[in-house]
């Protein structure tokens, strides 16, 4: 998704997440209305400007995240953080689904105060309705620095729909989460 024009008008902030392989959670954000862009990448390691390759060792401490730029006038970090947490499996540590590794972990890195009390909220309130059997595991870190993924990463479901990981595991994911928030989609 490229980077939309601001108007005067327009506000911004920046969430990043990581909820397992970035190409499944850049495809669900990138179609939410208030999203201004999205971003795949690698944070939360120790290796500057990583590659792909290396973050996938495991051994750079990245997590495979989207770097999200929203209106929270739109859509609020809350409910950004709401639909995070109910399309990717916040409960199994390093991993998603048969992506396994401390890269897919789940985390949610915040920017700011507000947006680490905002998060320990959203987790503590989906925690208490007990929408999952295990307890959520997502890991909550200040975020530090962030590495835009290689170009090839960017927009790939839309521009490899007919691939196998595409449509076995990516389009699914959509299609669940256009269910789910129907009402939050942006227009096409």
């Amino acid at each position: 998704m490229s980077e939309a024009q601001p108007s005067q008008l327009e506000r911004r902030e920046l969430a990043t997440l990581g909820g397992g392989c970035f190409w499944c959670t850049e495809a669900v954000f990138s179609e939410l209305s208030g999203v201004l862009s999205v971003l795949p990448g690698y944070a939360g390691g120790t290796v500057a400007h990583p590659s792909y390759e290396q973050v996938c060792t495991g051994r750079t401490g990245h997590a495979e995240v989207v770097q999200v730029s929203f209106d929270p006038r739109v859509l609020s970090y809350r409910d950004l953080l709401t639909i995070f947490m109910t399309t990717h499996d916040p409960t199994t540590p390093n991993r998603q689904g048969n992506d396994v590794g401390t890269q897919y972990r789940s985390v949610i890195f915040f920017h700011t105060p507000e947006q680490r009390a905002t998060a320990e909220a959203v987790i503590a309130e989906l925690g208490a309705e007990k929408l999952w059997k295990r307890p959520i595991v997502t890991e909550l870190a200040p975020f530090t620095e962030f590495y835009p993924a290689e170009e090839y990463h960017r927009d790939y479901f839309r521009r490899n729909p007919g691939s196998g990981y595409c449509r076995a595991i990516i389009a699914p994911k959509v299609a669940k989460f256009r269910k789910e928030y129907a009402s939050r989609l942006r227009s096409r």
